[in-house]
């Protein structure tokens, strides 16, 4: 190595602190490009530039920001690949098992997405969980940053102990960091389920069209001026989505509706006494 080192002038010291440096930038890059992608998502003619302007990083400047875009695929005219395998930080993703398999019944594949919200000059950030056959949102959490403590984990083990016969159920989501954290993958494994991620974020259309859903119709018009508030208009939004809102795809019925009636013909109970009676509107 030391034969290497002196081969690019570089000493031993200087790549090492520079290997550190990298290493403990690694989160701030995984939470930056979570924002980016949520705020593209809802501006797709966005300009890196014209993000840097609604972001405001205040680790980072605007050449290197604009750079950061280009590098991971937000230049308005790159053509994006649909045969990914690796997002940018060159972690293996895992297959795409919802796009080929036949939704029949709950509790089979569950979608879930990161969001952000925006309140003044603060980002916080909504996760949801969508059962893909019902429409239900089974779980979520709304926090004030990324990491998998606060975004995902909450979110699932809402939903696991609001349901039950979870053996084989496929867990869709991107290729953001939380969906393939350690602890997150734990406990997907401990309730038998199967990751599956998308090699893009359109890929993931009906988290997406979600997450518009409830900022869009809900909280924006709520109106919403801290975190407390965004807390309880997104469980009071959520409340109305699965118990009140009509949904064209399930009969013109609310996700609550269309799962009683399901029941009521007979089918195998999936449903806990939580999430049947808890918080209704």
């Amino acid at each position: 190595m030391n034969s290497l080192y002196r081969a690019i002038d570089f000493s031993k010291q200087s790549f090492h602190q520079k290997l550190r440096r990298r290493l403990s930038d690694k989160p701030l890059s995984e939470q930056l490009l979570a924002t980016i992608r949520g705020v593209r998502q809802d501006n797709p003619r966005m300009s890196s530039r014209m993000m840097y302007k609604v972001i405001l990083p205040n680790h980072v400047g605007r050449d290197k920001f604009e750079a950061f875009c280009f590098e991971n695929g937000f230049r308005i005219e790159v053509k994006r690949s649909f045969h990914r395998t690796t997002n940018s930080l060159g972690v293996t993703r895992f297959d795409n098992l919802a796009s080929t398999k036949k939704v029949t019944g709950v509790n089979q594949i569950w979608v879930s997405d990161i969001t952000y919200y925006r309140i003044g000059e603060k980002f916080y950030y909504l996760t949801f969980i969508l059962d893909l056959y019902s429409r239900f949102i089974v779980g979520y959490s709304v926090s004030k940053d990324l990491s998998t403590a606060q975004t995902t984990l909450p979110a699932l083990r809402m939903a696991v102990k609001s349901r039950k016969d979870l053996e084989g159920l496929i867990i869709h989501s991107d290729g953001g960091g939380q969906y393939y954290h350690k602890e997150w993958l734990n406990l997907t494994r401990k309730h038998g389920m199967t990751n599956s991620m998308c090699d893009n974020v359109y890929e993931n259309a009906h988290a997406e069209r979600l997450n518009g859903t409830i900022k869009n119709d809900y909280l924006i018009p709520y109106g919403v001026d801290n975190y407390e508030e965004l807390v309880a208009k997104t469980k009071k939004a959520i409340n109305q989505y699965n118990y009140v809102r009509p949904h064209q795809s399930i009969g013109k019925r609310s996700p609550y509706q269309f799962e009683m009636a399901l029941e009521t013909k007979g089918r195998s109970s999936w449903i806990t006494e939580a999430v049947t009676h808890k918080d209704r509107p």
